[in-house]
C-alpha cells in the first residue's frame, strides 16, 4: 500500500466517524420503510457496481448512480450505504483492498457531497419547481458525479505513478465520454419515476415545496 493509498484510508476512517456521530439510527430501527430503502439501496448498488467494464489493461469503469441515491435516502445514509456496497465489493476481490481509500474517497463521497451540495444551493436560491429539482438536482449531477469520480482517480493514478497521463486520457478518460450522458439520464430517470408513483420515499422531495403552488 503506497503512502497515497494509507492517507486515503485514514481520512475515510475519519470522516466515517464524523459522518456517523450524527446518524439517525434510532430512527431507522422505528422506521421500516426507512429500513427497507437503506437495505435496498446497498443491494441495488452492490449489483450495479459489479458490472464493470473498461479496456483491457486499464482501469474498470462502471455507473454509479450517486446523484439519485443521496436525494432517495439522504446524505449519510447515502455515504453508509455506498461504504457497504464497496466494502462487499472489495471483500469478494472486485475491488482491491489497496485502493479501498481511494475508492470511497473519489468514487463514493466525492460524488455525493457533489449532489448533495447542488441540491442544497438549488433549494435555497432557486424556484421550488419540481422541473428544477428534477433536472438540477438528478440529471446535471449525474453527468457531474462521474465524471468527477474519474477525473479524481485520474490525478491518482499519474500522482502515484501507475500510469502516464497519456495513456489516462486515451484508455480511461475518454469513456467518459461515453458514460455521462447515460448516467444522467439514469439518475434523471430515477428520480423522475420515483417522484411521480412514490414520492414518500425520496428524502428531499416535498409536495409543499415543489407541487403545491401557494407555497
Amino acid at each position: 500500500m503506497t503512502d497515497i493509498q494509507s492517507a486515503a484510508c485514514l481520512i475515510s476512517v475519519l470522516l466515517c466517524f464524523l459522518i456517523g456521530q450524527k446518524l439517525p439510527v434510532k430512527q431507522l430501527i422505528n422506521d421500516k420503510q426507512s429500513q427497507h430503502l437503506v437495505f435496498a439501496s446497498t443491494v441495488s448498488l452492490f449489483l450495479l457496481w459489479m458490472v464493470q467494464t473498461g479496456i483491457a489493461g486499464s482501469p474498470s469503469v462502471h455507473f454509479l448512480w450517486l446523484s439519485a441515491l443521496p436525494l432517495v435516502i439522504g446524505f449519510r445514509w447515502a455515504v453508509v450505504s455506498t461504504l457497504l456496497a464497496l466494502l462487499a465489493l472489495t471483500v469478494l476481490g472486485i475491488e482491491s483492498y489497496e485502493m479501498l481509500g481511494i475508492n470511497f474517497l473519489a468514487g463514493c463521497l466525492a460524488p455525493i457531497a457533489l449532489t448533495y451540495g447542488i441540491y442544497s444551493l438549488t433549494f435555497h436560491k432557486l424556484p421550488k419547481n419540481v422541473f428544477v429539482y428534477i433536472f438540477l438536482c438528478a440529471f446535471i449531477p449525474g453527468a457531474l458525479t462521474i465524471g468527477l469520480k474519474m477525473l479524481l482517480l485520474s490525478g491518482y493514478f499519474y500522482i502515484d505513478g501507475l500510469y502516464s497521463w497519456q495513456y489516462i486520457m486515451d484508455n480511461y478518460l475518454m469513456l467518459s465520454t461515453l458514460l455521462v450522458f447515460p448516467e444522467a439520464m439514469f439518475n434523471g430517470m430515477t428520480i423522475t419515476l420515483l417522484i411521480i408513483y412514490k414520492p414518500h420515499w425520496v428524502y428531499t422531495f416535498h409536495d409543499k415545496h415543489y407541487l403545491d403552488k401557494k407555497s
